[in-house]
């Protein structure tokens, strides 16, 4: 029983006296239950804040980009903040599944499927706004360098916005084979529990044949493995290439190399906020505090806490590389970012992204999971300003003063950017519901080290004994 040893001094991670089949049922139990009322609710919300979007974008195709707050100074604004806040709360489900994978966490196991989930729906919200910001949707194939009829018609490769379009379809397609890799042990075990024929026909076509054999099992774990290691430098690529959109343009405020790293840490920052939300939330509505325990939450916030300094530092190093480069307009895009007409967004982004994750310091906050919530959509809120401001107030005053401007969002800006907010919410929401929304395959390999039935029975001795008799009873 040497494998299944873990130290006393270690919480247990699953909590309540549970054996294997009180997990499967646990698992099982929302997608085979009836939906309660407070998942309504939400859902209704989320719908109805989605087609407020479909509205807006109709709008938006309709009429032209006109329709939106940019001008000609700030030709980019609400859109590409948008767009890069989405592609930062994806990257947290890629770091939780691939490298806490490689680095053997066990705490990973009740919270990878949620956040894997949760990175391919925040990345499909990111796609749409470049694609509306081409005014033309329709000819959104042309960034693809497919052969066409156009003569020698072929894409910019020195765009960093191409780069993006590899960056981003890339991302979105290795997160897709790994979450659902992962959730074809689960989705046998619904096909298994299926009561209704047309249930059992849905969940054995998206099992893909699953039958349980050692066989399944080690191909399972082989290539959970090499998905990891190609997901792991994604997790740094992708937020990278969407850095260089700015870093490798002229404009002061912009031109900068530490923006890679910068932004790579702050998408795990944000990612990381965004996880916390959303399981605080599900635990509690699906019944899931068993698996989802405080100790989860107390980690993910020790995770926001250093990624949160780490971008604390990232902002103190810009200002101090803006006053050594001697540029004077590099030190004056700085100086009318925290004291401009704008210097309230700066001021909410230093104190959402830097002061607030601070707190995690104390033990008694970090556990408490109404402070965690809070601070996790503080984070987010912060995470967006930190793109505005970079963003905006970069544009809006230039080397000419007489093109000077300020940037107000219209009402089809803040609706689009409602819509996808609605949108990824009504994802996750079906999502929770036809999905086992925690890997009861995974969970059940750490129960013998980190369950507490099994640490309970370690102490008093009986170990050999239950193992024997619950195997008997399988």
């Amino acid at each position: 029983m040497s494998s299944h040893y873990e130290a006393p001094i270690r919480k247990p991670l699953i909590i309540g006296d549970k054996n294997y089949h009180d997990v499967t049922v646990d698992v099982a139990r929302p997608v085979e239950g009836r939906a309660n009322k407070q998942w309504w609710i939400a859902f209704s919300i989320a719908l109805a804040a989605f087609l407020w979007g479909i509205a807006c974008v109709a709008y938006t195709v309709g009429t032209g980009i006109g329709t939106w707050g940019s001008n000609k100074t700030v030709g980019w604004a609400w859109d590409i903040t948008n767009f890069v806040w989405w592609v930062g709360i994806g990257h947290a489900g890629t770091l939780i599944s691939a490298v806490l994978l490689l680095f053997r966490q066990k705490w990973r196991m009740a919270i990878n499927r949620s956040a894997e989930a949760m990175t391919i729906f925040s990345v499909i919200q990111a796609a749409m706004f470049p694609v509306f910001h081409m005014g033309r949707p329709w000819l959104a194939y042309w960034v693809m360098p497919i052969p066409n009829q156009f003569g020698s018609l072929w894409v910019n490769f020195n765009s960093p916005l191409l780069w993006d379009v590899f960056a981003i379809s890339t991302y979105l397609s290795v997160s897709l084979v790994f979450w659902w890799t992962g959730l074809l042990p689960d989705f046998a075990m619904l096909r298994d529990r299926a009561i209704t024929p047309f249930t059992k026909r849905v969940y054995s076509i998206l099992s893909f044949g699953w039958s349980g054999r050692a066989k399944d099992w080690q191909r399972f774990e082989e290539v959970s493995l090499v998905l990891a290691g190609l997901a792991t430098p994604l997790v740094l690529s992708v937020h990278t290439i969407v850095s260089f959109d700015f870093a490798t343009s002229v404009i002061p405020g912009w031109h900068t190399t530490i923006l890679p790293p910068y932004f790579v840490a702050g998408a795990i920052f944000s990612g990381f906020a965004m996880v916390n939300t959303l399981l605080i939330i599900m635990r509690k509505v699906s019944n899931l505090e068993a698996y989802i325990t405080v100790q989860h939450i107390e980690l993910m916030n020790i995770v926001i806490m250093i990624t949160g300094s780490i971008v604390g530092i990232a902002y103190i190093t810009e200002l101090f590389v803006a006053w050594y480069s001697g540029v004077e307009y590099e030190q004056y895009a700085f100086l009318n970012r925290a004291t401009g007409p704008y210097w309230w967004a700066y001021a909410l982004m230093m104190t959402c992204n830097v002061i607030s994750p601070q707190v995690m310091w104390f033990k008694k906050i970090r556990t408490s999971i109404f402070v965690s919530f809070v601070i996790s959509i503080v984070v987010n809120i912060g995470m967006w300003f930190e793109r505005f401001v970079i963003i905006v107030t970069s544009l809006h005053r230039d080397y000419l003063p007489s093109s000077w401007t300020m940037f107000q969002p219209t009402f089809v800006d803040a609706g689009f950017f409602i819509g996808t907010i609605g949108f990824f919410f009504v994802l996750f929401l079906l999502y929770s519901r036809s999905f086992p929304v925690i890997a009861q395959a995974e969970v059940k390999s750490i129960m013998k080290t980190s369950s507490e039935t099994y640490k309970k029975l370690r102490e008093q001795g009986g170990h050999d004994n239950h193992s024997h008799s619950e195997q008997n009873h399988h």
